[in-house]
């Protein structure tokens, strides 16, 4: 099943994800989706998810979520993966294809304004809710999709300080290159922007939820098998990618040595696993009092 985004109805953010994001998504997407693999492990028992639930998941990227999510529930639930992007969610289809799971749903949809009926046990999103253009409307229609008492879970990313696997490469491409300027393209308000537990908690409130609580999560996040893929990561991804896509010519011009920067303080975090870096989120939790 697909039900494609209206086209009348597609935002700035939205067009860059599919235009920018989403080619560059995909070819990272063995550390996109495997390097949070730590991260994941520490989450994903923690989630109040029962055999039988039904769950939408949303910003699911991959599909890798909610495939995990609909191997939780059984096959008396069920999972609805909603993302804007088709580009992602044809993997999501055919790897379900693959594992044989055949009670999740994928639909290309904008979250903010998908008609939900109050039908989920569990709504779900993992580094999704961040970049949303107006994250109270999308978190008040996420409180929607849940029947009375049911639970949202969303996965966000802490300070930039708090996350080195990030604000580490953009410190040091900062001391190359300008940074961008307000005319910039973006896919939103950005990964930190539900940091701050305080702003995020009166989001919730002002959405209508209840039993609000924060839970810090911190662990190691793999960016890249070496060196060389680590810094060919950071930058077409991430702070540090924004920074240099948006120099254009001066980025192109000094690439030799950002790359022999990057390298240099990268290699400095090499594990028999690969280029390992912390991590650090929230898992907001919050219910719809019906």
């Amino acid at each position: 099943m697909s039900e494609a985004v209206n086209q009348d109805e597609r935002n700035e953010y939205v067009d860059f994800w599919n235009e920018v994001l989403v080619p560059k998504f995909v070819r990272w997407r063995h550390i996109l989706v495997d390097g949070l693999t730590h991260h994941s492990e520490r989450v994903f028992p923690k989630l109040p998810v029962r055999p039988g639930d039904h769950v939408v998941d949303v910003g699911c990227g991959f599909g890798d979520t909610a495939i995990e999510l609909a191997r939780r529930v059984g096959p008396e639930g069920s999972v609805l993966g909603i993302d804007c992007c088709e580009g992602f969610l044809a993997f999501g289809r055919e790897d379900a294809r693959k594992a044989k799971i055949d009670n999740v749903t994928f639909i290309e949809a904008d979250v903010q304004s998908y008609p939900f009926e109050p039908e989920f046990d569990f709504c779900f999103s993992r580094f999704g809710t961040q970049f949303f253009e107006n994250p109270v409307a999308a978190l008040r229609n996420m409180r929607t999709s849940l029947k009375p008492g049911g639970v949202m879970t969303m996965i966000v990313w802490r300070d930039i300080e708090d996350n080195p696997w990030l604000g580490l490469p953009k410190a040091i491409i900062k001391d190359f290159l300008p940074p961008p300027g307000e005319d910039a393209r973006t896919c939103g308000p950005g990964p930190f922007s539900m940091a701050d537990s305080t702003v995020v908690t009166k989001q919730l409130e002002v959405a209508g939820y209840g039993d609000i609580s924060f839970e810090r999560i911190d662990a190691p996040l793999l960016v890249g098998r070496n060196p060389d893929e680590a810094v060919d990561f950071q930058l077409a991804l991430g702070p540090a990618g924004e920074v240099y896509r948006e120099a254009g010519e001066i980025a192109e011009q000094r690439h030799d040595e950002i790359a022999a920067a990057l390298k240099q303080e990268l290699a400095r975090h090499e594990t028999e696993e690969g280029i390992v870096l912390g991590s650090s989120s929230w898992m907001v939790s919050a219910r719809n009092p019906g």
